[in-house]
């Protein structure tokens, strides 16, 4: 192949992938603003426009809102938007540290909880929820502060115990961050049996919701998941090689214990910002960056801005469901989206696992 013909290969590729992202990006906008809709409150799209509208600087002038009830004001900015834009936040982060978990893993089932991190959150939040619910620090919730260092020291527990010489082999790691979670998990049952008062607490954290999310929740963890996930990106083209093998991906240039490290720190601390606002919401980093890969190959400079646009849609998705479903039921409480997400994801699991023992089996 010539390099003319390589070169228009290349162009008619990023053509492609830039119509990919700039669709998913009209597909989330389209998304946040039906589910800006969905609730017990009825509030029409023209009025949503016009208090979001309003938000914007140079449009604020030409709107006008003097229509719109102060309450309705009050329940989009306050109540959805937030849960929204957290919906989007932590999709998106599961997403992205999903396709760099199984682009390490060079296996299609893993994701934040085979490193034990998901758990690690989990035994952080529960301690604060048992011993210091409603205390801050520095100005942030305690359970988002405790549930956030708990993921990053389980994952470095887990890296540090299957380290072996200067190497850390995939499989061992994998067989020591089951062990870790299954132990942390341990921990979590102890806690949740001493809890007394504060079980429901723990137990609603555990399944993973945004009920309760301020816009200061947000603007704590958005820096950690837009740093990890832009560095993440950095490193898609060693991503790629990886996928022919580490001797491979040796032999062509790439640090591979260096390259897994910073990843999995990365994927990691993209996780612990992400459950540590929301709880832990399973199956979003497992089923989203599988389905994207069938839809659009498994090329991770596409991949990873696809997954993690695509992981938004979904979790905004679930929880405007979670909301609907919940109506029925109760008043006073709703549905977590993390039931949601299991109540898909535990299929799609099996289905997967399905599959990859029957291509074994051939």
């Amino acid at each position: 192949m010539s390099t003319d013909e390589v070169e228009s290969t290349y162009s008619r590729r990023t053509k492609r992938w830039k119509l990919i992202v700039l669709l998913l990006l009209v597909a989330l906008f389209v998304v946040v603003l039906v589910s800006l809709n969905v609730g017990y409150e009825p509030i029409s799209f023209t009025d949503i426009l016009k208090i979001l509208g309003k938000q914007i600087p140079f449009l604020n002038g030409y709107i006008d809102s003097s229509l719109i009830l102060p309450t309705d004001a009050a329940i989009i900015l306050q109540l959805r938007l937030p849960r929204i834009i957290a919906g989007v936040v932590v999709g998106a982060a599961l997403a992205a540290s999903g396709v760099v978990y199984q682009g390490v893993f060079r296996n299609p089932m893993a994701d934040s909880y085979v490193l034990g991190v998901s758990a690690g959150a989990a035994v952080g939040a529960s301690f604060s929820i048992l011993f210091a619910a409603g205390l801050s620090l520095f100005g942030f919730r305690l359970v988002q502060v405790a549930a956030f260092l708990g993921a990053l020291f389980a994952m470095f527990l887990v890296y540090n115990i299957s380290r072996v010489g200067s190497r850390v082999p995939v499989t061992t790691l994998l067989l020591c961050g089951i062990a870790v979670n299954f132990f942390l998990y341990a921990v979590v049952a102890l806690l949740e049996v001493i809890a007394g008062d504060e079980l429901e607490a723990i137990v609603f954290w555990l399944i993973g919701g945004f009920s309760n999310v301020l816009w200061a929740d947000i603007w704590a963890v958005l820096p950690f998941i837009i740093i990890g996930i832009v560095l993440s990106y950095f490193y898609v083209r060693d991503l790629n090689l990886l996928a022919l093998g580490e001797d491979q991906a040796q032999h062509l240039g790439v640090n591979v214990e260096r390259v897994k490290q910073l990843l999995l720190v990365f994927a990691s601390m993209v996780t612990a910002a992400a459950v540590s606002l929301s709880g832990l919401i399973g199956f979003v980093g497992l089923m989203v960056p599988h389905i994207t890969r069938l839809v659009i190959g498994p090329d991770h400079r596409i991949l990873l801005p696809a997954s993690t646009i695509v992981g938004a849609i979904f979790l905004v998705v679930c929880d405007a469901l979670a909301r609907v479903i919940s109506t029925p039921f109760a008043s006073t409480s709703e549905l977590p989206v993390g039931i949601i997400t299991m109540l898909a994801g535990a299929p799609f699991f099996i289905i997967l696992f399905r599959k990859k023992k029957q291509s074994y089996a051939l």
